[in-house]
């Protein structure tokens, strides 16, 4: 028989490959190396856009990656997971810039990160095991579709030379990975498209087109607002929002990274982390942000890297890209990156799940869980939400399969000194379950004494507790007497304090 122990910590969370590993093999570090350049310039567009959506300058999001990614690769408890500035936080703190101004949309920043660290040193990252296997592969899935959705935009209206530039950039992608995969696909695509373009001199949608690039360094910068209350009762709700989003992203990503790598991760280090990576994104006037599952899989699943080298180059070549380099990223053909994301969203999808043969075998409450996830995420575009409704519909699910297990059994032996009726719960009982329990005595048809055998059962709640007091009550209102018997010492802890001081009948 096979035993399960587990594993100390400095096992569990012992990264494979490790830093100096990676440092040490020519072939790993030149993997990590190469992802991160990758990731460097899929950020850019994304960055650029995320800061259109919060209603500041590029720069801001620019800076922001840069610096989270950065700080992220010290401070996180994922190894390669990235985290710059992303759409949800953007959508979240957008109206403080665009009512406020930029020091308040800068101070909100600061506060969500401090509110972060407090929330990771509190254990809000322990939350994770409650959130369902359903609920994980409907996030996955609607992520995938955002993805592939945010794509639509640079393949609508646009000159009919991106097509084939897209398609080929695909078949790039699908092929290479066949052949080799010492240097990352996506780098290869978007160095050919890039190189074809310039060569054939196509007129196409280019980086450059997205927004300005920075020509200077991120500079420290201290938000002129007073430090009021009023200022406090205006920006905490933002930041709260944004540490919550922020938090709940970032814990699903590196949760799915796990699964990916078949790794450990440090959540609480992560959330925390997360919390000083914002806060020193604020300092340098960058936007904020949380982890990027997008770019997370093409570090991930696309290149391969393992470990947080691949994080901290992803934010140095960003840097480097937009403000030495800047007139080279400029002209990248949109086409490239676009076809980096759709094979990022295909990737990404868990096919399986919508498999005939795996939807006939899946419980419908389990699948009715991840398709509310996906819908919820698709229509509101904020995973935050999307994954707090999948997980509450998860709960009404578990509550009705549940509160159909409990059992009521009634006998009548012959021989008793005294006539009896004996009843057997058998179940948990809690809110959902023990509502109909008081249905299922015969009050009148009883004789005079009763049993009630908890032996098999728990209590759980104070709901349960007072539909015991109800049942005793309507016995004493025909003039018969109940005993409880059975009870287990949790059970009857809460049975003796709560009996009788409810205010029931």
């Amino acid at each position: 028989m096979a035993v399960l122990t587990s594993s100390p910590k400095s096992t569990r969370y012992k990264a494979d490959p490790s830093v100096l590993t990676a440092l040490r093999s020519p072939r790993l570090l030149t993997r990590e190396v190469l992802a991160g350049l990758v990731v460097a310039m899929a950020l850019i567009p994304e960055a650029i856009s995320f800061s259109i959506i919060a209603g500041v300058d590029p720069r801001v999001g620019l800076f922001s990656s840069f610096v989270m990614a950065v700080s992220i690769a010290f401070l996180g408890g994922r190894p390669a997971m990235i985290t710059a500035a992303t759409g949800a936080i953007a959508l979240v703190i957008a109206p403080v810039a665009r009512e406020y101004g930029m020091d308040y949309f800068i101070a909100t920043v600061i506060l969500a990160g401090v509110f972060q660290v407090v929330l990771g040193v509190l254990g809000v990252a322990k939350v994770m095991r409650f959130i369902p296997r359903s609920v994980m592969v409907g996030f996955v899935n609607a992520l995938a579709i955002l993805i592939f959705m945010a794509q639509l935009p640079h393949l609508l209206g646009v000159p009919f030379l991106v097509y084939p530039l897209v398609a080929v950039g695909l078949l790039i992608m699908v092929a290479m990975p066949r052949l080799t995969k010492i240097v990352p696909a996506p780098l290869v695509a978007i160095v050919l498209l890039t190189v074809v373009v310039v060569v054939t001199a196509i007129n196409v949608p280019t980086v450059g087109d997205q927004g300005e690039l920075p020509k200077s360094l991120p500079e420290l910068f201290i938000p002129n607002v007073p430090l009021t209350w009023d200022t406090f009762t205006i920006i905490a709700p933002y930041a709260i929002a944004m540490a919550l989003v922020g938090l709940l992203e970032s814990l699903m990503t590196a949760k799915l990274v796990d699964e990916i790598t078949d790794t450990h991760s440090r959540k609480t280090r992560e959330a925390w982390g997360q919390g000083v990576a914002n806060m020193l994104s604020g300092i340098f006037g960058g936007m904020g942000g949380c982890a990027m599952i997008g770019q997370t899989m093409i570090n991930v699943k696309a290149s391969g890297a393992r470990t947080r080298i691949s994080t901290f180059l992803a934010g140095v070549f960003l840097l480097i890209l937009v403000v030495g380099l800047g007139d080279l990223v400029a002209i990248i053909p949109m086409a490239a990156l676009v076809a980096v994301m759709i094979i990022v969203a295909v990737l990404t999808f868990d096919w399986h799940s919508i498999r005939w043969s795996t939807l006939k075998r899946m419980p419908k409450s389990e699948t009715t869980v991840m398709v509310a996830t996906v819908v919820v995420v698709v229509l509101t575009h904020n995973l935050a939400i999307g994954v707090i409704v999948g997980v509450l519909v998860a709960m009404v699910a578990f509550a009705r399969r549940v509160a159909h297990f409990v059992n009521v059994e009634r006998t009548l032996p012959e021989g008793e000194p005294v006539p009896t009726a004996f009843y057997t719960v058998t179940g948990e009982l809690f809110f959902a379950s023990s509502n109909d329990l008081t249905t299922q005595f015969e009050y009148a048809d009883d004789p005079d004494r009763i049993v009630i055998d908890m032996t098999r059962s728990h209590i759980w709640d104070v709901s349960t507790v007072a539909a015991l007091d109800a049942i005793t009550n309507k016995y004493e209102r025909h003039g018969k007497r109940v005993i409880l018997v059975g009870l287990n010492d949790a059970s009857t802890i809460i049975h003796t304090r709560l009996a009788g001081n409810l205010g029931g009948e």
